[in-house]
């Protein structure tokens, strides 16, 4: 079934004519011209919307278990992020939301009952990390005036004033400008039951290109990433990217 809230936000979304230019990205620290330039063939559409399709496991009541999903990403109003998986043979379906500054998680098992239901400032915030976070599946996106660029511990770090929240992320990448991993301070309730800014973030193991677009296309990602923690409890999502079409 498809979700009501995706599709209009895809419908929304203005396509775009811009085009990369590696001159557009001269000015930027080394590593982020690297990392420009193999995410962003010449000529390749400086798109801000993206559709995705993926697969993959979610940890779930202390088990993993299969996911199918699809995503609309709009860098300027957000995500609808559509998914179903299963836990002892039932189906659950739902969706995590942000648009326009505001966020929800609303999910149900048999499509009737309800099993999450999140919303508020706090959950808000937190999307809007998240979003911040996968501007990487619109590298062009963050070409913006919103986002500034200086050299990380492994490669570059971008900082995001948008969306109502700042958010730093670090970029691990080659010596070719391929991401590898990466890592910001995300708000969540991860822990302690109370809200306060977590690490976060996760290892890219494959890439691949889309219509001169190319992103991280496998992912492991979690809370406390880049510590033991994320092995043992942070973890709570793999993921492979099927399909991505931009607009």
């Amino acid at each position: 079934m498809r979700d009501r809230t995706l599709e209009e936000l895809w419908r929304a979304a203005t396509p775009s004519t811009a085009r990369f230019d590696a001159g557009k990205v001269a000015h930027l620290p080394p590593s982020a011209q690297r990392y420009f330039r193999h995410a962003l063939a010449p000529g390749a559409r400086c798109s801000a919307s993206a559709r995705l399709e993926m697969h993959g496991t979610i940890k779930l009541a202390d088990a993993w278990r299969p996911f199918t999903a699809m995503q609309v990403l709009c860098w300027d109003r957000g995500f609808v992020w559509h998914a179903h998986t299963s836990i002892k043979g039932l189906p659950i379906s739902g969706a995590d939301v942000e648009l326009d500054g505001v966020g929800a998680m609303r999910w149900k098992l048999l499509g009737i009952i309800p099993v999450v239901h999140a919303e508020g400032p706090e959950v808000s915030r937190s999307a809007i990390g998240r979003l911040h976070a996968e501007a990487v599946w619109l590298p062009a996106a963050l070409l913006g005036p919103e986002v500034s660029w200086s050299e990380g511990p492994r490669g570059p770090a971008f900082t995001v004033d948008a969306h109502g929240e700042q958010t730093h992320v670090e970029l691990d990448t080659d010596a070719d400008g391929r991401l590898r991993a990466m890592k910001l301070a995300r708000w969540g309730d991860v822990g302690t039951g109370g809200f306060r800014y977590v690490d976060f973030g996760g290892s890219c193991t494959a890439d691949r290109e889309f219509d001169g677009v190319t992103i991280p296309t496998e992912y492991r990602i979690g809370w406390y990433f880049g510590s033991d923690r994320f092995e043992c409890e942070g973890e709570f999502f793999r993921c492979t990217i099927d399909s991505l079409v931009h607009r």
